[in-house]
Protein backbone atom coordinates (compact mmCIF):
# COMPACT_ATOMS: atom_id res chain seq x y z
CA UNK A 1 0.00 0.00 0.00
CA UNK A 2 1.07 3.40 -0.89
CA UNK A 3 1.28 5.69 1.77
CA UNK A 4 -0.17 8.96 1.79
CA UNK A 5 1.12 11.67 0.65
CA UNK A 6 2.24 14.82 2.93
CA UNK A 7 -0.40 17.47 1.53
CA UNK A 8 -2.87 15.67 -0.57
CA UNK A 9 -5.83 17.43 -0.86
CA UNK A 10 -4.02 20.57 0.26
CA UNK A 11 -4.45 23.65 -2.01
CA UNK A 12 -1.05 26.14 -1.95
CA UNK A 13 -0.25 29.45 -3.48
CA UNK A 14 3.45 29.43 -3.97
CA UNK A 15 4.59 32.77 -5.11
CA UNK A 16 7.94 33.45 -7.23
CA UNK A 17 7.31 30.32 -8.04
CA UNK A 18 8.57 30.28 -11.99
CA UNK A 19 12.60 28.84 -10.91
CA UNK A 20 14.44 29.21 -8.63
CA UNK A 21 13.09 28.34 -4.64
CA UNK A 22 9.73 29.35 -5.66
CA UNK A 23 9.68 26.51 -8.32
CA UNK A 24 11.45 23.98 -6.08
CA UNK A 25 9.26 24.99 -3.28
CA UNK A 26 6.24 24.19 -5.88
CA UNK A 27 7.64 20.95 -6.90
CA UNK A 28 7.65 19.81 -4.03
CA UNK A 29 3.75 20.63 -3.07
CA UNK A 30 3.24 18.88 -6.29
CA UNK A 31 5.05 15.49 -4.90
CA UNK A 32 3.48 15.84 -1.90
CA UNK A 33 -0.47 15.86 -3.38
CA UNK A 34 -0.88 19.74 -3.30
CA UNK A 35 -3.36 21.54 -5.95
CA UNK A 36 -1.19 24.49 -6.85
CA UNK A 37 -1.66 28.17 -7.76
CA UNK A 38 1.81 29.36 -8.79
CA UNK A 39 2.15 33.20 -9.09
CA UNK A 40 5.17 34.81 -10.90
CA UNK A 41 5.62 38.14 -12.34
CA UNK A 42 7.65 36.20 -15.65
CA UNK A 43 4.67 34.75 -17.18
CA UNK A 44 6.86 33.19 -19.74
CA UNK A 45 8.37 31.24 -16.95
CA UNK A 46 5.07 30.60 -14.52
CA UNK A 47 3.81 29.11 -18.10
CA UNK A 48 6.77 26.79 -18.71
CA UNK A 49 7.57 25.53 -15.22
CA UNK A 50 3.46 25.24 -14.97
CA UNK A 51 3.96 22.90 -17.67
CA UNK A 52 6.52 20.98 -16.36
CA UNK A 53 4.43 20.12 -13.25
CA UNK A 54 1.33 19.15 -15.25
CA UNK A 55 3.54 16.56 -17.46
CA UNK A 56 3.94 14.93 -13.79
CA UNK A 57 0.39 15.20 -13.08
CA UNK A 58 -0.29 17.81 -10.90
CA UNK A 59 -3.03 20.00 -10.72
CA UNK A 60 -1.27 23.88 -11.82
CA UNK A 61 -3.60 27.01 -12.36
CA UNK A 62 -1.04 30.18 -12.82
CA UNK A 63 -1.33 34.05 -12.32
CA UNK A 64 1.15 36.44 -14.02
CA UNK A 65 1.92 39.45 -12.48
CA UNK A 66 3.53 42.60 -9.83
CA UNK A 67 2.33 40.92 -6.39
CA UNK A 68 3.32 43.96 -4.54
CA UNK A 69 0.28 45.38 -5.90
CA UNK A 70 -3.40 44.88 -4.02
CA UNK A 71 -5.29 43.81 -7.02
CA UNK A 72 -2.92 41.30 -7.99
CA UNK A 73 -2.69 39.56 -4.76
CA UNK A 74 -6.23 39.50 -4.46
CA UNK A 75 -6.44 37.94 -7.84
CA UNK A 76 -3.72 35.33 -6.85
CA UNK A 77 -5.31 34.29 -3.42
CA UNK A 78 -8.78 34.26 -4.90
CA UNK A 79 -7.47 31.89 -7.83
CA UNK A 80 -6.97 29.03 -5.27
CA UNK A 81 -10.81 29.48 -3.79
CA UNK A 82 -12.00 29.91 -7.25
CA UNK A 83 -10.39 26.62 -9.12
CA UNK A 84 -10.06 24.23 -5.65
CA UNK A 85 -12.39 25.84 -3.48
CA UNK A 86 -10.03 25.90 -0.65
CA UNK A 87 -6.54 27.52 0.53
CA UNK A 88 -4.09 25.68 2.91
CA UNK A 89 -0.57 26.93 2.51
CA UNK A 90 0.16 30.15 1.48
CA UNK A 91 4.11 30.19 0.98
CA UNK A 92 5.68 33.55 0.46
CA UNK A 93 8.48 33.12 -1.65
CA UNK A 94 8.45 36.40 -4.07
CA UNK A 95 11.22 38.68 -3.78
CA UNK A 96 15.05 38.94 -5.14
CA UNK A 97 17.36 41.24 -3.66
CA UNK A 98 19.06 44.67 -6.02
CA UNK A 99 22.16 44.09 -4.09
CA UNK A 100 24.59 47.23 -3.58
CA UNK A 101 26.19 49.54 -0.79
CA UNK A 102 23.50 51.56 1.14
CA UNK A 103 24.34 54.96 -0.33
CA UNK A 104 24.74 54.09 -3.90
CA UNK A 105 21.03 52.85 -3.74
CA UNK A 106 18.69 54.94 -5.73
CA UNK A 107 15.00 56.03 -4.10
CA UNK A 108 13.61 53.26 -6.70
CA UNK A 109 16.17 50.51 -6.45
CA UNK A 110 14.89 51.18 -2.43
CA UNK A 111 11.57 51.29 -3.52
CA UNK A 112 11.88 47.89 -5.75
CA UNK A 113 14.03 46.01 -2.67
CA UNK A 114 10.82 46.82 -0.39
CA UNK A 115 8.09 45.78 -2.62
CA UNK A 116 9.41 42.86 -4.04
CA UNK A 117 9.96 41.36 -0.34
CA UNK A 118 7.91 42.80 1.47
CA UNK A 119 4.58 44.09 -0.23
CA UNK A 120 4.13 41.10 -1.72
CA UNK A 121 4.04 39.24 1.48
CA UNK A 122 2.05 41.67 3.29
CA UNK A 123 -0.86 41.82 0.70
CA UNK A 124 -0.47 38.17 0.32
CA UNK A 125 -1.12 37.58 3.75
CA UNK A 126 -4.10 39.76 3.88
CA UNK A 127 -5.93 38.26 1.39
CA UNK A 128 -5.26 34.78 2.89
CA UNK A 129 -5.65 35.02 5.86
CA UNK A 130 -9.94 35.47 5.96
CA UNK A 131 -9.77 32.53 4.13
CA UNK A 132 -7.87 30.31 6.37
CA UNK A 133 -9.14 31.70 10.07
CA UNK A 134 -13.30 30.80 8.32
CA UNK A 135 -11.45 27.33 7.94
CA UNK A 136 -9.69 27.21 11.19
CA UNK A 137 -6.67 25.65 9.30
CA UNK A 138 -3.74 27.14 7.33
CA UNK A 139 -0.30 27.10 7.19
CA UNK A 140 2.22 30.49 6.02
CA UNK A 141 5.45 29.80 5.70
CA UNK A 142 7.41 32.89 3.95
CA UNK A 143 11.46 32.86 2.68
CA UNK A 144 13.40 35.65 4.83
CA UNK A 145 16.82 35.67 4.66
CA UNK A 146 19.32 34.71 7.32
CA UNK A 147 21.21 37.89 6.77
CA UNK A 148 18.67 39.91 8.81
CA UNK A 149 20.98 37.69 11.71
CA UNK A 150 24.19 38.37 10.47
CA UNK A 151 24.40 41.89 9.15
CA UNK A 152 25.90 40.69 5.52
CA UNK A 153 27.46 43.26 3.46
CA UNK A 154 25.44 45.19 0.69
CA UNK A 155 22.24 43.96 2.02
CA UNK A 156 21.11 46.62 4.60
CA UNK A 157 18.39 47.40 2.41
CA UNK A 158 17.33 43.65 1.53
CA UNK A 159 17.54 43.43 5.25
CA UNK A 160 15.15 46.23 6.20
CA UNK A 161 12.67 44.38 4.11
CA UNK A 162 13.25 41.23 4.58
CA UNK A 163 13.26 41.98 8.43
CA UNK A 164 10.33 43.22 8.12
CA UNK A 165 8.93 39.86 7.28
CA UNK A 166 10.24 38.25 9.63
CA UNK A 167 8.76 40.75 12.30
CA UNK A 168 5.43 40.04 10.60
CA UNK A 169 5.86 36.00 11.00
CA UNK A 170 6.01 36.57 14.73
CA UNK A 171 2.91 39.07 14.92
CA UNK A 172 0.85 36.64 12.64
CA UNK A 173 1.49 33.68 14.52
CA UNK A 174 0.13 35.08 17.85
CA UNK A 175 -2.70 36.89 16.38
CA UNK A 176 -3.83 33.23 15.09
CA UNK A 177 -2.62 31.06 16.97
CA UNK A 178 -5.73 29.73 18.03
CA UNK A 179 -7.49 29.47 14.68
CA UNK A 180 -5.62 26.39 13.06
CA UNK A 181 -2.76 28.83 11.46
CA UNK A 182 0.37 28.60 11.62
CA UNK A 183 2.76 31.75 10.53
CA UNK A 184 6.78 30.93 10.08
CA UNK A 185 9.70 32.18 7.88
CA UNK A 186 12.63 29.60 6.47
CA UNK A 187 15.58 31.89 6.53
CA UNK A 188 18.21 30.62 3.98
CA UNK A 189 21.50 32.10 2.87
CA UNK A 190 23.52 31.71 0.06
CA UNK A 191 21.68 28.67 -2.53
CA UNK A 192 22.41 27.74 -5.83
CA UNK A 193 20.11 28.78 -8.14
CA UNK A 194 19.77 30.25 -11.36
CA UNK A 195 19.54 33.88 -9.75
CA UNK A 196 23.03 33.05 -7.99
CA UNK A 197 24.28 31.84 -11.10
CA UNK A 198 23.33 35.02 -12.89
CA UNK A 199 24.89 37.42 -9.64
CA UNK A 200 27.89 35.23 -10.24
CA UNK A 201 28.22 36.06 -13.91
CA UNK A 202 28.60 39.98 -12.65
CA UNK A 203 30.53 39.52 -10.06
CA UNK A 204 32.13 36.32 -9.33
CA UNK A 205 33.86 37.87 -6.12
CA UNK A 206 30.84 39.13 -4.43
CA UNK A 207 29.57 35.20 -4.41
CA UNK A 208 32.73 34.27 -3.43
CA UNK A 209 32.82 36.84 -0.51
CA UNK A 210 29.07 35.49 0.54
CA UNK A 211 29.82 31.87 0.74
CA UNK A 212 33.53 32.14 2.58
CA UNK A 213 31.08 32.96 5.38
CA UNK A 214 29.06 29.37 5.30
CA UNK A 215 30.79 26.91 7.95
CA UNK A 216 30.17 24.05 5.12
CA UNK A 217 31.94 25.77 2.64
CA UNK A 218 29.33 26.05 -0.39
CA UNK A 219 26.10 27.47 -0.79
CA UNK A 220 22.62 25.10 0.03
CA UNK A 221 20.93 23.94 -2.39
CA UNK A 222 16.85 24.67 -3.60
CA UNK A 223 16.44 21.18 -2.30
CA UNK A 224 17.39 21.80 1.37
CA UNK A 225 15.19 24.99 1.69
CA UNK A 226 12.08 23.50 -0.26
CA UNK A 227 11.87 20.40 2.39
CA UNK A 228 11.97 23.03 5.36
CA UNK A 229 9.15 24.72 3.45
CA UNK A 230 7.51 21.61 3.36
CA UNK A 231 7.79 20.32 6.66
CA UNK A 232 6.36 23.81 7.95
CA UNK A 233 3.65 23.51 5.47
CA UNK A 234 2.81 19.95 6.54
CA UNK A 235 0.00 18.89 9.69
CA UNK A 236 3.19 17.77 11.84
CA UNK A 237 3.99 21.04 11.91
CA UNK A 238 1.00 21.76 13.93
CA UNK A 239 2.66 23.33 17.40
CA UNK A 240 5.61 25.25 15.45
CA UNK A 241 4.64 28.88 14.95
CA UNK A 242 6.45 32.07 14.83
CA UNK A 243 10.11 30.86 14.13
CA UNK A 244 12.56 31.92 11.61
CA UNK A 245 14.37 28.84 10.81
CA UNK A 246 17.63 29.12 9.13
CA UNK A 247 18.65 26.87 6.47
CA UNK A 248 22.17 28.34 6.12
CA UNK A 249 25.25 25.65 6.91
CA UNK A 250 25.98 27.41 9.83
CA UNK A 251 26.27 30.60 9.13
CA UNK A 252 24.37 31.87 11.89
CA UNK A 253 23.94 29.87 14.97
CA UNK A 254 21.09 29.94 17.71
Amino acid sequence: MNARRVLEGRVAVVTGAARGIGFAIAERYAQEGAKLVMADLDAKGLDESAARLRAGGAEVVTEAGDLSLQDVAERTIKAATTHFGRLDILANNAGGGILRPFLDHTPETLRATVDRNLWTCIWCCWYALPVMKAQRYGRIVNLGADSVRNGLFDHAAYNAAKGGMHGMTTGLAREFAQDGITVNTVAPCVVSTPQLDEVAARDPELVRKVTSIVPMGRPGTMAEVASMVLYLSGEEASFVTGQVISVNGGTTML
